[in-house]
């Protein structure tokens, strides 16, 4: 194997394989941020996804193959069931030259590899806060891959949100929890903004109170260090409001119920992963 130079960042290009809202999000992240700049991203698209992209100052390209030609970094950003056949079609076009990038759920490294004909291969979990800059990405790095391509990509998913790395072993708890778990909080929210429409609160009122209470308890657990339980404690004060809807919870069994959720999504990361 060659020796592996680095990506310069302020020189890096960035190419994105699929033009979905993952991708656009991840791109408008990156130039927003000031990361990159517009012109140093490009896709390919022929229909109504390329004035998208091109509303902020991305290059869109006809084919992938240009895409691929003009790229440092590749990402590829399209569904499961296709990516093997893009990466296959795309292979003599791929050098070791260039870093390639997976945000694609469940697709292992080992394949992404040997399809690809290379190992310098990343790949990334992140998830639908994405499109708001609130994203929780992981990424974890194949055989070839250098810190100095893991800081490069942290860099560019740290412009949509937080970024952590694990092992790949760990990616299909990662998707129980933060791949899937929007949609559970997206649940949460609805279900307390029935209650509180049961309690008397107009539809409207209720959903704007229920969406910014979540917010400011995430924003809370994630900046002021304590534990959730302390946090918790700090609000339920002796025979008041909070400890007796604390009390309705616990009698459904809430948290083994959340519990149980994130363990259900990560064995069916892992039951699809070996398709």
């Amino acid at each position: 194997m060659a020796n592996i130079m680095p990506i310069p960042t302020e020189s890096c290009k960035v190419g994105f394989i699929g033009a979905g809202k993952m991708a656009e999000s991840i791109a408008r992240g990156v130039v927003s941020s000031g990361v990159l700049p517009a012109s140093q991203v490009r896709t390919a698209h022929l229909g109504a996804r390329r004035t998208v992209f091109e509303s902020f100052g991305v290059k869109v390209y006809d084919q992938n193959s240009q895409v691929v030609q003009d790229s440092d970094v590749v990402i590829f950003s399209v569904k499961p069931q296709v990516v093997k056949d893009v990466v296959m079609q795309l292979r003599p076009l791929l050098s070791e030259k260039q870093l390639l990038v997976s945000v694609v759920a469940g697709v292992k490294l080992k394949d992404l590899q040997e399809w690809a004909g290379h190992s310098r291969f990343i790949r990334v979990m992140p998830n639908t806060p994405a499109a708001v800059g609130v994203a929780a990405s992981v990424i974890t790095l194949g055989d070839a891959a250098t810190k100095e391509d893991g800081e490069l990509i942290s860099n560019l998913f740290g412009a949509i949100g937080k970024v952590w790395t694990a092992q790949e072993k760990l990616f299909d708890a990662i998707t129980g929890l933060s791949a899937s778990g929007p949609a559970y909080i997206f649940l949460a929210i609805e279900a307390l903004a029935d209650g509180g429409v049961a309690a008397g609160l107009p539809r409207e009122l209720s959903l704007g109170l229920a969406s910014q209470m979540v917010l400011g308890a995430a924003s809370m657990a994630t900046s002021t260090g304590k534990h959730p339980g302390q946090l918790k404690d700090d609000v339920a004060s002796p025979g008041g409001t909070t400890i007796a809807g604390i009390h309705e919870l616990e009698k459904a069994g809430f948290r083994g119920i959340l519990m149980n959720a994130v363990v259900a999504a990560a064995k069916r990361s892992q039951e699809l992963s070996k398709n």
